[in-house]
């Protein structure tokens, strides 16, 4: 792994752990009564599950996860405050909670602008606001339907990631 990467982890880490120590900084994304997590049993209909991301500004973008091992894990982790830090001005990552199952998976993809995706060999949850080019251990949780724009800003993003109902 090459100085830049690594240097660009650490302070995505460091970055991560100051945000568990302050705590959530944001308004409440809405209200339980209209789009509030799903209850933790709960299966999306028809394969489909829509996610949504609200900013600490009060903006909000939606996602359609896939039906995939991967992202059912990830939906399971639901509700996540995570702090997402630049990475190679292509894409937004943070940390998880714990490593996602990744029985099925391909053993890469093509990401483009508007993937949420899955590092297998980080353990840390990828949006790309920028396309990129094939990466080996990099796994399709979902797809951004709007607010991608919102992930070009530079810095980090705090949000809280919460399941539709």
């Amino acid at each position: 792994m090459n100085l830049r990467v690594e240097l660009w982890r650490r302070l995505a880490d460091a970055l991560v752990v100051l945000a568990a120590l302050t705590g959530p900084a944001y308004p409440a994304a809405g209200s339980a009564a209209d789009a509030g997590p799903a209850h933790a049993g709960a299966q999306p209909q028809g394969g489909i599950m829509k996610i949504r991301m609200a900013t600490e500004g009060g903006d909000v973008i939606t996602a359609t996860l896939a039906d995939t091992a991967a992202a059912r894990d990830f939906a399971a982790l639901l509700p996540l405050d995570l702090l997402l830090a630049d990475y190679a001005s292509t894409e937004k990552i943070s940390d998880l909670p714990r490593r996602l199952e990744t029985s099925g998976a391909p053993p890469g993809f093509t990401p483009s602008a508007g993937d949420i995706a899955y590092y297998a060999p980080w353990g840390n949850q990828a949006v790309f606001h920028k396309d990129f080019g094939y990466s080996a251990g990099l796994i399709r949780l979902g797809k951004i339907d709007a607010g991608v724009a919102l992930l070009r800003r530079p810095g980090t993003l705090r949000v809280m990631i919460e399941r539709l109902k």
